[in-house]
């Protein structure tokens, strides 16, 4: 079976404790889990962010701050394996080599962060690079990666495919603060580069794209690729 890792940002499957997408997200993970699969990491979002700006209003640094963030993608990862129930494998896998261990089940495999100082984007394009995947897919709160911010500018250019090389001039200046909100890390880019596996961005508010773009093979986002690249498809 073809091998898929998927960046799930936290803002899209836990927007709010209140208001999740988790069960809408576990429905289409199973079916797709029927035709490939799927190592799924799962970031911190909005939840994150807070509680790392409330460390940093009580004097932590950054370490602090990250090791916070870690803790709340496990937390939303742990969600996602609930819902999963059977699905899945029962434990957040903390490290590269538990995953791989854990998909030997065949199961569906969830992790959050793993290292402070990398985002879980750097862990997927990590894991997708330990395990020899096919497709590495970030489903993100945008549509595909922009010439700027297009939440903040109107003339912001959606780009429909890339480069490795083309993605990191983009993205090489982007910080590494913990919590910090970008389309992906330069980490998560360079490797991206090295491997020479594919990345998809595409808008994860609509967890039916994920099906569409890996099973039917309808790609509406971002191709970081060096060659041209087709979906894969049942």
């Amino acid at each position: 079976m073809k091998k898929i890792v998927i960046s799930l940002g936290g803002s899209v499957l836990v927007p709010s404790l209140e208001s999740n997408n988790i069960s809408r997200y576990v429905s289409v993970l199973k079916k797709i889990a029927e035709k490939c699969r799927i190592f799924v990491v799962v970031g911190g979002g909005g939840e994150a962010r807070r509680y790392i700006q409330v460390a940093r209003g009580l004097g932590a640094g950054e370490a602090t701050a990250d090791e916070l963030g870690i803790l709340v993608t496990r937390l939303n990862a742990r969600l996602l394996i609930a819902g999963l129930e059977d699905a899945a494998y029962p434990r957040v896998a903390e490290n590269y080599t538990e995953a791989r261990e854990f998909a030997e089940t065949g199961k569906i495999v969830v992790m959050g962060g793993i290292t402070p100082a990398q985002t879980t984007d750097a862990v997927s394009a990590v894991l997708a690079e330990s395990i020899g995947a096919d497709l590495l897919i970030n489903a993100t709160s945008i549509d595909g990666i922009y010439s700027a911010d297009p939440k903040k500018d109107v003339d912001a250019v959606r780009y429909e495919h890339l480069t490795p090389q083309e993605l990191l001039d983009i993205i090489t200046r982007s910080r590494l603060d913990a919590g910090a909100n970008i389309v992906l890390d330069i980490v998560a880019g360079k490797v991206i580069e090295r491997s020479g596996i594919p990345l998809l961005v595409l808008d994860g508010r609509d967890p039916e794209n994920l099906y569409r773009a890996i099973v039917e093979g309808a790609c509406t986002g971002t191709v970081v690729s060096e060659e041209s690249f087709t979906p894969l498809t049942a």
